[in-house]
C-alpha cells in the first residue's frame, strides 16, 4: 500500500499546494491537504494543531509547515501518527521529496505595457525601429514615441509609419496638439495624452484617446473628460497620474484606487517612470510593488521608460512582474515562489548545502580537481589533498600550487571571485556557471520557454480598446 500523507496548511496556501501535489504524488504516496482555518501556514504552532486538527484520517505521516513552531515529539504521542515538519517554502516540496515539479505557466498576463522611446526626437526612423525591436524583444505591447517640448519633431509622420510597417502597435507622446493630431493621421494607435481642452483630436482620428487630468489632481476634470467620450461612444484608457515620493506620491496611489472604484469597467493606466527614474533605487523591487498595485486594482496598461541608467531593464522588470502577478491574482496566492527572477541581488536559498554536507563531500574526493562550493560558513575549495575554507579568494593563493599554471589560475581566480560575490550577497553559486542576475539581464530562450510557450495572452473578459 502506498503511504498516507496528511498536509497541513492554510488558506492562501491551500491550492497552490494541492496543485503541486498533483504534480508530485501520483507516483510517490496518497496524499490529503487539511486546510486549518489560518490564513498563513507559516503562523501554524503545534498548539494550535492539537485543538484544530481532530482526527488524522488514517495517515501513516503528517506533514507541517517547515516554520511551525512547536513540538512534533509531542504532537506524534498525542495523536499517534509521526509529525514532522516540511520545507519552509511550499515550491521545495518536489526536491523535499526528491522531484523537481513543472515550472509555472507565466504565459498569461493582463497589463499592457507602453515603452517609451524618449529620444525619439533625436532619433532616425530607422533607430527609432532599431530601438522598438529592442523593447519589443523585452517586453514591449507598444511603442511610445516621446515627443519633447519646444523640439521639432518633422519625421514624426515617418517614424509611425516605419513603426507600423514593421508591425509595432505605436502610441504617440506629446502636450501639443499639433504632434498628436499629426501622430494619430499617420497612424498611431493610442494617443498620450488628451484632458478637456484637447477632446476634439478624438474626433479627428482613429486612435485610443489617453486621457490626463487637465491640471495635477484635478479628478473632477478626468472625469468629465471620460464622460464625454462615453457619450460620443469614443475608447479612452483614464491616467490619473503616478507623482513622485514627496511630490504626491501616496495622493496619487489613492486617485487611482478612487478612479478603479467609481469606474469598475474603465480602462486605465499608471505610468511608472516618476517612481522607477526619479529614485535612486534598484528598479526590479520597485516594479515588483508596483505591479501589485496595478493587479489589485485591475490596471490594464502602464508606461514606462528608461532613460536613467539605473532603469535600463524596466521594460524587461515590468514584464515579468505582469506575469507573476497576473498567476498569483488567479491562483489567490501571495506572489512568492512563483519565479525568482525579480530576486537579482539576494535569493531565497542561497545556500543549499550546510557546512557539514559539504565537508562529507570533500571526503569522497579522490581526484586532483578543484571543487568549490559556497555555504554561510565561507567559500570552500577542495580536491583529494583536502578542503580549505576562506572568505577572500585571495587567501586561497599560496595554498593552490598554481604559479606555473597561469590558465589554470585564471580559472580558479574567476570562480572564486564569483563564490565570492554570491556568498556576499546571499545567491546562489554553482561552479562554472554564471551568476544569476533575474531579470536585471536578458533571458537565454530556455529561460523564456517556461512563460512566452503561449506567446503574449490577454486575460479573459477585459475590456481592450
Amino acid at each position: 500500500m502506498p503511504e498516507q500523507i496528511l498536509f497541513l496548511t492554510g488558506k492562501l496556501a491551500e491550492k497552490q499546494l494541492n496543485q503541486v501535489l498533483q504534480e508530485i504524488a501520483p507516483e510517490a504516496f496518497e496524499w490529503q491537504v487539511r486546510q486549518l482555518g489560518l490564513k498563513v501556514a507559516a503562523l501554524m504552532t503545534a498548539d494550535m494543531i492539537k485543538r484544530r486538527l481532530g482526527d488524522t484520517d488514517g495517515a501513516d505521516r503528517i506533514l507541517v509547515p517547515g516554520r511551525c513552531r512547536g513540538d512534533m515529539d509531542a504532537l506524534s504521542h498525542h495523536f499517534g501518527v509521526p509529525f514532522e515538519r516540511g520545507p519552509n517554502e511550499l515550491m521545495d516540496l518536489p526536491r523535499y521529496f526528491g522531484k523537481q515539479g513543472k515550472p509555472p505557466d507565466l504565459s498569461s498576463y493582463s497589463v499592457r505595457i507602453f515603452a517609451e522611446i524618449v529620444d525619439a526626437t533625436g532619433l532616425t526612423p530607422a533607430a527609432i525601429v532599431k530601438k522598438a525591436a529592442d523593447y519589443a524583444a523585452d517586453g514591449a505591447d507598444v511603442i511610445d514615441l516621446g515627443c519633447l517640448p519646444e523640439t521639432p519633431f518633422p519625421h514624426l509622420t515617418e517614424s509611425v509609419q516605419a513603426l507600423k510597417a514593421a508591425g509595432y502597435q505605436v502610441s504617440v507622446d506629446s502636450m501639443q496638439p499639433e504632434e498628436l493630431l499629426t501622430g494619430g493621421r499617420a497612424g498611431a494607435d493610442f494617443l498620450l495624452s488628451l484632458h478637456e481642452e484637447t477632446l476634439w483630436i478624438a474626433d479627428e482620428v482613429e486612435a485610443t484617446a489617453v486621457l490626463i487630468p487637465g491640471s495635477p489632481g484635478d479628478m473632477a476634470s478626468l472625469e468629465r473628460a471620460m464622460t464625454q467620450l462615453e457619450h460620443r461612444g469614443l475608447p479612452y484608457i483614464a491616467d490619473p497620474i503616478l507623482d513622485p515620493i514627496h511630490f504626491g506620491f501616496t495622493d496619487s496611489i489613492v486617485r487611482y484606487q478612487q478612479l478603479r472604484a467609481s469606474h469598475p469597467q474603465a480602462e486605465i493606466m499608471m505610468g511608472t517612470g516618476n517612481i522607477t527614474e526619479l529614485t535612486e533605487a534598484d528598479t526590479v523591487g520597485i516594479n515588483a510593488v508596483l505591479m501589485g498595485m496595478i493587479s489589485e486594482l485591475d490596471i490594464g496598461n502602464i508606461l514606462t521608460t528608461q532613460v536613467s541608467p539605473h532603469c535600463r531593464s524596466a521594460v524587461r522588470e515590468a514584464n515579468l512582474a505582469r506575469r507573476i502577478m497576473y498567476r498569483a491574482r488567479l491562483e489567490n496566492m501571495l506572489p512568492k515562489q512563483i519565479d525568482s527572477g525579480l530576486t537579482g541581488l539576494h535569493e531565497m536559498h542561497p545556500f543549499p548545502y550546510s557546512l557539514e554536507q559539504i565537508q562529507e563531500l570533500a571526503s569522497a574526493i579522490r581526484d586532483p580537481n578543484f571543487r568549490i562550493q559556497v555555504s554561510a560558513e565561507g567559500i570552500h575549495l577542495y580536491n583529494r589533498n583536502g578542503l580549505t575554507t576562506h572568505e577572500d579568494p585571495f587567501d586561497f593563493f599560496s595554498e593552490l600550487e598554481v604559479e606555473n599554471d597561469g590558465g589554470h589560475a585564471f580559472y580558479l581566480g574567476v570562480e572564486l571571485s564569483r563564490a565570492q560575490i554570491a556568498r556576499q550577497l546571499g545567491k546562489r553559486y554553482v561552479q562554472d556557471q554564471p551568476l544569476n542576475w533575474g531579470c536585471a539581464l536578458p533571458a537565454t530562450s530556455e529561460d523564456m520557454n517556461h512563460y512566452q510557450q503561449a506567446g503574449p495572452t490577454k486575460k479573459q473578459g477585459k475590456k481592450t480598446p
